[in-house]
């Protein structure tokens, strides 16, 4: 199957015009056209409607592997690129927030970092397509079991770090003077949905026994700040690491004491690292 008429034909569906395809991808209308026709000839099926342009049920099913696919490709150029190249003298790290713990935050380089805030999800595949020389990807996880990341390349990932995790309250909520909660017995609090600045929701209804937990709010960024600030006002309990939780105003953090869960954190790289990406990887290791 040829790349090129995959990406193409990914990009009519999405925008459901050929018309606009051709101009995001700087091809003519016909030469849109003839990419099409020729996959649907490789494929032996119709792909795509026209009046209205819409995927056929193969070509759904082909849209469900062609985004694999597609970013597969982008990393393998990635990967090829990257160890052909010289070392760079900066580095590009893709984090989530709550993954920037003091110990992360000590070992990075006094200069030549950029840094990337981004969503869970999208750091194994900023690793993988290059737009990121390392990545750290935090979760809930029992004491040093590895998280489960998404198979999105070839990508190596090892411990940078486990902490406790403590449930963020407001110092007016009645469970505050706590010495210790057990998550069960909060399923059916009201908790704050922030996938991204958070331990999700998910995970905790996994490590509970997957009931539960319904959002009160839903928050969507990677600004711990303003969620810390949310839970502290009484809209919803969020789980942190216990960095994280600490010295927030007006809210108290109380560890989790069952189950016998921390909060971890991974670093994710391709093969080989170079320069200031090995160099950080490695104080990293001093540190964990």
């Amino acid at each position: 199957m040829d790349p090129h008429l995959l990406r193409t034909y990914v990009t009519v569906a999405r925008l459901a015009s050929f018309s606009g395809a051709a101009r995001e991808l700087g091809y003519t209308q016909s030469a849109v056209s003839q990419h099409i026709a020729a996959l649907e000839q490789d494929l032996g099926a119709p792909l795509l409607t026209r009046r209205p342009v819409a995927p056929t049920a193969a070509g759904e099913r082909l849209l469900e592997h062609a985004g694999p696919l597609l970013l597969r490709l982008h990393a393998a150029r990635a990967d090829v690129t990257r160890i052909a190249a010289a070392p760079a003298h900066g580095l590009s790290l893709a984090a989530c927030p709550t993954a920037l713990g003091p110990r992360v935050l000590a070992a990075l380089p006094a200069a030549g970092v950029t840094l990337r805030a981004l969503a869970r999800a999208e750091i194994p595949a900023a690793v993988a397509t290059g737009t990121a020389d390392l990545g750290l990807v935090d979760g809930l996880a029992a004491p040093s079991d590895p998280l489960r990341l998404p198979d999105v390349a070839p990508l190596t990932t090892e411990g940078a770090g486990e902490e406790p995790v403590c449930v963020l309250l407001p110092a007016t909520h009645p469970l505050a003077r706590r010495t210790g909660l057990r998550l069960a017995d909060l399923a059916d609090a009201r908790w704050l949905d922030a996938p991204d600045a958070a331990l999700p929701l998910t995970q905790l209804r996994a490590a509970a026994g997957g009931r539960g937990f319904r959002p009160a709010l839903r928050y969507e960024g990677t600004d711990v700040r303003g969620l810390t600030a949310l839970a502290a006002a009484g809209h919803g309990l969020t789980l942190l690491p216990r960095t994280a939780a600490g010295s927030v105003p007006g809210a108290v953090a109380v560890p989790l004491v069952a189950p016998r869960v921390v909060h971890r954190t991974e670093l994710v790289f391709g093969r080989s690292l170079r320069g200031a990406a090995a160099a950080l990887a490695e104080a990293l290791r001093a540190r964990a």
